[in-house]
Order: structure tokens, then C-alpha cells, then sequence
């Protein structure tokens, strides 16, 4: 089978590596920046230079492959998968875009080809673990799901590193966030209602709102969903600062003669100091909270993930999580275990019990390992 993989980044070059490991797949990756191909090279991974903002070019490239992932960042994120459904090419996609994926539901079926969207750890792996818990249930009440990929390390002035693109990073400080109270929709702007919580070996962390529901606002039907980001504490009051001083902003600024807008510059500057090193060690923390009522009793089921760099490998946590979610989800896909047509969200996978502890089995596999926790109430 022939994968093609659209961006070469810490992720990207996680998943090409992991796929090029089993002798069935034949890996091809691509990206604009030849420096982050040159690795690959050496693993006898197919590598081409190209510019990935064109969606004429994608379709031309993609042609003749079997699976396509999308790791691209999220401002061509939608338009690349335009672009690989119009080619009618399977594609597993963690370019986490800001538009609807479902806009290209019926493109998607009309060219009988699966697109399964959001496929990571969070949003992916999160839904995942949610529609699992909820069928585990008669009827579910909430859901909340807390999130975060950091350094092992504090570091002055940000505590915090980032693995994917920074103009991502940006967007996730920007997006409004929405979650569902009482049955309604509420928007809050991202970075809102802060909260500390307290995690085993780690400490305490500082959770707030992003807008990381996304599909589950769609397809699940529930009165109360809520997900906010974990970070260091502190971190989330100078990003506020930065964002409320107009370095977010999108809309240009003359200096000297020349139009900058001042998110780009952020990217390009503040955001230079927040890559991970090669070597510098991080971690993922993941939980996810279901309640509801099993035979007459308030049940709730917490789902925690804890993940570490691998220092054998070299590859960081939020690589391995994020990607190898999205490896294994094409090795089901690839072996026909998904044979959904259209965009999927990643919550239908979690929702199919032989699919989910494909899913499970294969995270295990990379060392990844899931521990559920089930509190029973009387009413």
C-alpha cells in the first residue's frame, strides 16, 4: 500500500518513521523545507520538496497513492483535503482546521473514498475515549475532557513548548471556544475561566477554555460538554497578555514601508523560542470525564492517558500521541477493518467496539496505555 504523508514536521516525521517500519507500506513524505526530509532520507522513507499550498499541485500529487495523511497546518488544512477527496484518495487527517469537515461529506461519498478527521490525540484520541465511555452507559449527562502537551522542564519566560506549527498555536489562543451548558451552545473567548487541578506525579496545572469539542458538538447528544487546555500555571495570563496587546492580531500594520501582520510576526519571533530541541524531553496528559446512569446508578468514567518522551526513539510525546493515533487508525483503514464512506469523525471509530480495541492495541503496542476508572453512586 502507498502513503502519502503532507507535511514533514515533528508529527509528520513520526508517523512516516512508525509506517515505514511495517515492510507493507510504501511511505512517501513530502514538504516545502528540505531540512526536515533529510532524516528521512536516511530511513529509506520516499521524500519529494514541494509547496503544499497549492491545491492543484496536491491533486496531481496525490494521484496514484492509496492513502493520504493530512499533517499540514491548520490554515491549509481544509483546502488540502478538498483537494485529496476531489483526487479520490482515502485520507486520515490531523491538520485540524478551523472549517466544518462535514461541508465535505457529500464530496467525500460521491467519490466513495473514508476521510477520517481530527486524528489525534485531542481532538481524536478524546472522542475516541468519549463515545466509548458513553456506550458503556444507558444515558449520558456530561462530558469534559482536559488536555495538555508540556515540557518536563519549566522554562522562563513562556513554561511551555510547542511541537506543531505555531501559527496553529496561535489560532488554539484565538478560536473562541465552544461548549454546551444546560442544553445550549455557549461561546467564550479561548483562554477564559481558568481552573487548577491537581495531577498524580505531576502537580498542579492550570486548565482553560479552547475550542477542542469540534464534531462532538454535532454528533453527541448532550446537555453538558465542556474541554479546556492544561498548561503550566502562568503560562495562559502572558498569552492573554500578548493576544490583548495586539501581537494576535490579523490585520497588517505598516513598518518602515512594509505591511507585517503582527500574528505572523508573533509566529516567526516569540514563537521561535517555544520549539522543542531535539532531545528535550515532554509530556501529554489526557483525561476524559463521562457521567451518566448505568441500571438506575449515577456512574462516572475517567479515562487518564499520561505520556512521555521516548528517549530511545527520540521521538517526543505529542508526536507519539498524536501521531501514532493517526498511524494506527490508517493500519485499520488499510486492513478494511473501517469501511465507512464520507468524513468520520473520530468518535464513530470509539463507538465500534472491534475498531476501538484495534485502536487500543495498537497504542499499547508504542507504549501508549489508557487506564479507565468507574465510580458508582446510588441516586
Amino acid at each position: 500500500m502507498k502513503i502519502m504523508i503532507l507535511g514533514a514536521g515533528l508529527v509528520g516525521k513520526a508517523m512516516a518513521l512508525d509506517l515505514a517500519s511495517d515492510s507493507e507500506f510504501k511511505v512517501t513524505s513530502v514538504d516545502i523545507n528540505e531540512e526536515r526530509l533529510v532524516g528521512l532520507k536516511k530511513a529509506r522513507i520516499s521524500v519529494l520538496k514541494r509547496d503544499l499550498s497549492r491545491p492543484r499541485l496536491i491533486k496531481e500529487l496525490v494521484k496514484g497513492q492509496d492513502l493520504i495523511i493530512n499533517a499540514l497546518p491548520g490554515y491549509l488544512g481544509f483546502q488540502t483535503l478538498r483537494a485529496c477527496l476531489e483526487a479520490g484518495r482515502n485520507v486520515v487527517d490531523i491538520a485540524f482546521f478551523p472549517e466544518d469537515p462535514f461541508e465535505l461529506d457529500s464530496l467525500a461519498k460521491k467519490k466513495r473514498v473514508t476521510a477520517i478527521v481530527d486524528c489525534g490525540v485531542a481532538p481524536g484520541l478524546s472522542n475516541m475515549l468519549a463515545s466509548f465511555g458513553l456506550n458503556k452507559l444507558d444515558k449520558g449527562k456530561s462530558l469534559l475532557i482536559y488536555v495538555g502537551g508540556l515540557p518536563l522542564v519549566r522554562q522562563w519566560p513562556f513554561e511551555y513548548k510547542a511541537v506543531f506549527s505555531p501559527r496553529d498555536v496561535i489560532e488554539e489562543y484565538l478560536r473562541p471556544a465552544r461548549f454546551k451548558e444546560n442544553g445550549e451552545l455557549v461561546v467564550r473567548p479561548a483562554l477564559s475561566d481558568p481552573e487548577f487541578l491537581e495531577f498524580e506525579n505531576l502537580g498542579t496545572l492550570e486548565a482553560f477554555n479552547t475550542d477542542g469539542l469540534r464534531t462532538l458538538l454535532k454528533t453527541l447528544d448532550l446537555p453538558e460538554m465542556k474541554e479546556k487546555t492544561l498548561r503550566y500555571p502562568g503560562h495562559r495570563e502572558k498569552m492573554m497578555i500578548l493576544r490583548e496587546a495586539g501581537f494576535f492580531d490579523s490585520e497588517p500594520v505598516e513598518i518602515s514601508g512594509h505591511k507585517i501582520r503582527p500574528a505572523d510576526f508573533s509566529a516567526k519571533i516569540l514563537f521561535s523560542r517555544l520549539n522543542l530541541a531535539p532531545g528535550e524531553a515532554d509530556l501529554t496528559v489526557l483525561r476524559v470525564v463521562v457521567n451518566g446512569e448505568k441500571n438506575g446508578r449515577s456512574v462516572k468514567l475517567t479515562y487518564d492517558l499520561l505520556d512521555r518522551f521516548d528517549q530511545k526513539t527520540g521521538i517526543h510525546s505529542m508526536a507519539r500521541t498524536t501521531g501514532y493515533t493517526a498511524t494506527v487508525v490508517s493500519r485499520a483503514l488499510a486492513s478494511g477493518l473501517i469501511t465507512r464512506k464520507g468524513i468520520i469523525a473520530p468518535e464513530f471509530l470509539g463507538s465500534e467496539p472491534e475498531v476501538f480495541k484495534f485502536i487500543q492495541q495498537g497504542l499499547r503496542r508504542k507504549g501508549i496505555f489508557i487506564k479507565e476508572k468507574i465510580d458508582y453512586s446510588s441516586r
